[in-house]
């Protein structure tokens, strides 16, 4: 395996779970330091297993926040910066989807929930983690988006506008940090099989979330979902220097759904 990452600190949002954990590990395997940040306590136990799996020497730091609230963004940042001294990767990941429902029926209330977490969250993250690299002048970031910020998909009015919002803050910054030596890019995942994706088909079919599942890929190129290391994979590519010259993109990970007319 690569050691692209030796001796460099990436911090994860969102690493509890999905496409974080398979990140961290992936990284781990590829020599980084980790810094790893989710709500769940439990979550985050179970991925430092998985890390230590993968790279039983691997340097393990573990905060959990809440990413929608500026305290805990910044708890998480201090943490990262006491242990490592610096912060060379970031991948600003953490969301929720939300409940599926039509605009009209969406609600307000849950609107604010998602925005809070998937556009909220990232801003933060950003903004925090921006200064640090700033003043090293050097940095990487990847913020998660979704095909959803770049397409309609229907009934996620929160999801979808904080995407796509998430698309809008990756170009700017990185039209802003170039100058910097730092790089900022997004990933657009499609139907990728996580615990969220999951949990979104048992919506459609609470029994059999597999069977819905599978009626909802037919329309992909590939006939399939992808796994969460296929999206680590580019998320490293994206993090390391053989992408010294990718910035500002916004990359479909999508089996080419996102194409498709």
């Amino acid at each position: 395996m690569s050691t692209r990452f030796t001796d460099r600190v990436v911090l994860i949002t969102g690493a509890g779970s999905g496409l974080g954990r398979a990140t961290a590990v992936r990284l781990a395997s590829e020599g980084a330091k980790l810094a790893l940040v989710d709500i769940s306590e439990k979550g985050l136990e179970e991925t430092v297993a998985a890390v230590k799996e993968a790279a039983t020497d691997a340097e393990v730091l573990v905060a959990t926040a809440d990413v929608s609230q500026e305290a805990d963004v910044e708890g998480y940042v201090a943490k990262t910066l006491e242990a490592f001294g610096r912060i060379d990767g970031f991948f600003n990941n953490a969301g929720i989807e939300g409940r599926q429902n039509l605009t009209e029926s969406f609600t307000a209330e849950e609107f604010d929930r998602v925005v809070s977490i998937n556009l909220r969250g990232v801003f933060l993250g950003l903004e925090k983690v921006l200064a640090v690299m700033h003043e090293q002048g050097s940095g990487a970031i990847v913020n998660t988006a979704s095909v959803g910020g770049i397409r309609g998909v229907g009934n996620q009015s929160g999801y979808a506008a904080a995407k796509h919002g998430v698309v809008g803050l990756t170009r700017n910054s990185g039209v802003e940090y170039g100058q910097f030596g730092v790089r900022i890019n997004a990933i657009a995942p499609g139907a990728i099989w996580t615990p969220m994706v999951e949990g979104s088909m048992r919506q459609l079919d609470p029994e059999n979330p597999r069977k819905a599942a599978e009626q909802f890929i037919q329309g992909n190129p590939t006939k399939r979902y992808g796994e969460a290391p296929e999206i680590a994979a580019v998320v490293a590519f994206l993090l390391s220097d053989d992408a010294s010259y990718v910035n500002a993109a916004v990359l479909p990970i999508d089996g080419g759904q996102s194409a498709k007319y």
